[in-house]
């Protein structure tokens, strides 16, 4: 989409866009990085041009530097773990799990939807909790590696994305509202009690992106997937069969790798498209949807599990 923006308060170019969103466009959902490199700037802006010409979007954050700041700040030590898959994690206790939703849910959840607001767009904050919008049960141990040893924590807080309530978020957006999401989720005990709990703001994100079947675009802070992460002009363009979506999953590293994981999980859940793309360049979700980055498509997800299928 080009053309000039709509300014804050301007009425909208073309107003059966703003009215109605276009029928064949799905919603866009939006992850911006917590990552201090990460500039929300450009998608705000974005943000309130899409809306303005009625493409419905929603935005999840994550906030990973401002978390460990408010657990400094507290007098306590963030703590990562290793997982016995080799991934490495937030450990979550009572006490930081308090830090992180004062954080997420309170200062960063706030402050970014009063960004939207000041852009023109009717933005409304919600974290994971607020109408079981993003639920499934809470881990209250993981396995973790230490010292070469594996070993199981207890006292987590945290869990994994099994339900969306996506008439939720739906019925925010035929009402013209832009839903601003972020973890905590909605953690169910065995007892049945709810108990908010850490999750991973990627994968929130691929599993709304995959509840409304949605384009899904991870801001970070690099142009996109790199076959050597070390070289920029090794960027992959685009992965649309099993073999090219696994050439990416081998060239993702580090934190590049949990956003191709949840790339996957959106396109196993309903997205048609997810583009993981540069927050900080000009227009940072309009270049994405317009193919900068490196867009995954549903196709190669869809082979690969027809493949296995077969397989099997």
């Amino acid at each position: 989409m080009s053309g000039e923006r709509t300014d804050a308060g301007d009425e909208p170019a073309d107003e059966s866009l703003a009215d109605d969103p276009p029928a064949d466009e799905p919603p866009v959902v939006v992850k911006i990085g917590g990552a201090k490199a990460v500039d929300p700037a450009g998608a705000v802006g974005d943000a309130a041009h899409l809306t303005a010409n009625g493409r419905r979007v929603v935005v999840v954050h994550g906030g990973s530097t401002v978390v460990d700041e408010t657990i400094e700040r507290l007098g306590m030590e963030p703590e990562y773990v290793e997982s016995a898959s080799g991934v490495t994690g937030r450990f979550t206790d009572a006490a930081t799990m308090e830090a992180f939703t004062m954080a997420m849910a309170g200062t960063l959840n706030t402050e970014l939807t009063a960004l939207f607001r000041e852009a023109g767009v009717d933005a409304v904050g919600l974290s994971g909790v607020d109408g079981g919008l993003l639920s499934g049960p809470r881990k209250s141990a993981i396995r973790v590696v230490e010292d070469g040893k594996k070993k199981i924590r207890r006292g987590e807080h945290s869990g994994r994305i099994e339900s969306v309530n996506a008439d939720l978020l739906s019925g925010l957006l035929a009402d013209g509202y832009t839903p601003v999401v972020s973890p905590p989720m909605e953690g169910k005990e065995s007892d049945g009690g709810v108990t908010p709990v850490n999750t991973d703001a990627d994968r929130a994100a691929a599993a709304v992106a995959g509840a409304l079947g949605a384009d899904l675009v991870l801001l970070t802070d690099v142009a996109g997937v790199y076959a050597d992460p070390d070289d920029p002009d090794t960027l992959i363009a685009s992965a649309a069969t099993p073999d090219e979506l696994a050439a990416v999953e081998d060239a993702a590293e580090g934190f590049m790798g949990k956003k191709v994981m949840a790339a996957k999980e959106a396109l196993s859940g309903g997205s048609g498209r997810v583009i993981v793309a540069d927050a900080n360049v000009n227009d940072p979700i309009i270049a994405a949807l317009g193919g900068e980055g490196t867009t995954i498509e549903r196709a190669a997800i869809a082979e690969q599990t027809e493949t296995e299928g077969e397989t099997a």
